[in-house]
């Protein structure tokens, strides 16, 4: 059975609205575009160069009926951008829907905050976490994973052959994501399962990605009160 059928299925369980509205967040670089790409396995999302990161707004992605992602623009360009790239974080989980029963749900199901594996400082993560994501969502409604696996250790250690860890970066890997597991706990008081550590651009360990977010599913439609005009 596949990752999306298995979503379907989980999702008519529990009466969740169709698609699954996932938005993904991160710093600038940290892989988002390249995560959807991996995932649909296909170009969908286009992805940026250098320092110039392409997602400059919140665009959404299907990757089938039942699971769609959005991809906001990274933090961690300046605090201006930030400032402005925040609030726009900020409306997208402050957007309502309704349903044909009635009611008004949150357009947002879940976020996945993505961290870089060759990085060693999270404090814009944390700060993101802290200050945009938390205060509008409820705590187990966010996952996060670690992508770029393959720039843990400045890239010692990766296999390119395999496209896979050795056994040493992948005991780093396990780690860091304790590491990180710990870091979020002591700065923002969440308590996250283990963020999954994998690869987007060689396309290691995305079964596990995909795995983590089925893991994450909420059990009910996020109920919200609708902004005021």
């Amino acid at each position: 059975m596949s990752y999306f059928t298995q979503l379907d299925t989980a999702m008519r369980q529990r009466g969740l609205l169709f698609p699954l509205d996932v938005l993904l967040v991160g710093a600038t670089g940290s892989g988002k575009s390249s995560t959807i790409n991996a995932l649909a396995k296909a170009p969908v999302a286009d992805v940026g160069s250098g320092v110039d990161p392409h997602t400059q707004q919140i665009s959404g992605y299907a990757m089938s009926d039942s699971l769609r992602f959005h991809d906001s623009a990274g933090l961690g360009d300046g605090k201006a951008a930030d400032q402005r790239h925040g609030l726009a974080i900020q409306r997208s989980l402050e957007e309502t829907c309704t349903s044909t029963q009635g009611g008004a749900y949150g357009f947002i199901d879940m976020v996945v905050v993505i961290l870089e594996g060759g990085i060693r400082d999270l404090g814009t993560s944390v700060t993101l976490l802290e200050t945009v994501v938390l205060p509008y969502i409820a705590p187990e409604r966010v996952a996060v994973m670690i992508n770029q696996a393959d720039m843990a250790m400045k890239g010692r250690h990766w296999d390119r052959i395999t496209h896979s860890p050795d056994h040493i970066l992948a005991e780093f890997l396990s780690q860091k994501a304790a590491s990180v597991q710990a870091r979020i706990a002591d700065s923002t008081g969440l308590s996250i399962a283990r963020p999954v550590c994998y690869s987007a651009e060689y396309h290691y360990n995305l079964e596990a990605v995909m795995t983590h977010l089925l893991a994450h599913l909420p059990r009910h439609r996020r109920r919200v009160q609708p902004r005021s005009a």
